[in-house]
């Protein structure tokens, strides 16, 4: 679903026009693909930051062209003040599949005295642009030791492809320090021969 937001077309450029934007409370950016030429416009501070901090929004832009849709491809902060100083919008059309990272997240607990490792913590997905989820869930409720689940046993939502190697390693779970210590030292102690009993010497 794309988010409604009304765009000015931007005239002055460099970095001091830029400033004076983010002074005035918006955010230059930039709107490019499909063989169009680049606009660079301008967003209302707030109500943007507010939309990008989902990953691979989606906007409807209000262009005084007319409305266009865009995905949020970057985002470029202030690497001190974490002020957005620059967007860069990619032009996309309903229906059209686009590929995009999307977060992962786990469901559920892993068997009692194991611990479960999130190894991808995003898979690329090809989806319609207006319709990327949030993010993918990975059930691993009562998991075992030794469990694997790579990208390929990931339940995507209908009409999503997996873009990611289907082989890679999504979650692994596997014993808990603890728990694999003692198993350890358990099977240490059955390994070790049992001491022969001392022979009463004759007096």
């Amino acid at each position: 679903m794309a988010d409604k937001i009304a765009a000015e077309a931007r005239t002055s450029f460099g970095k001091g026009a830029a400033r004076k934007l983010r002074a005035a409370g918006r955010i230059p950016a930039v709107v490019y693909g499909h063989g169009t030429d680049p606009v660079h416009i301008s967003l209302p501070g707030h109500e943007t930051a507010l939309i990008i901090r989902r990953a691979n929004a989606v906007l409807e832009l209000a262009l005084p062209s007319g409305s266009q849709l865009a995905l949020v491809k970057d985002v470029q902060k202030d690497p001190v003040r974490q002020i957005i100083e620059h967007i860069d919008l990619l032009v996309v059309r309903a229906g059209e599949k686009v590929e995009v990272e999307v977060p992962v997240v786990l469901h559920g607990e892993s068997f009692p005295g194991t611990v479960a490792t999130l190894d991808a913590q995003h898979l690329l997905l090809k989806v319609s642009a207006t319709a990327i989820p949030e993010h993918v869930v990975v059930d691993i409720e009562g998991a075992q030791d030794g469990t694997r689940i790579t990208a390929a046993d990931v339940t995507l939502p209908e009409g999503v492809e997996l873009g990611s190697d289907p082989e890679l390693l999504v979650v692994g779970v596997s014993l808990a320090p603890a728990e694999e210590a003692l198993e350890n030292e358990s099977a240490a102690e059955a390994s070790e021969p049992e001491a022969a009993e001392p022979v009463a010497s004759a007096s």
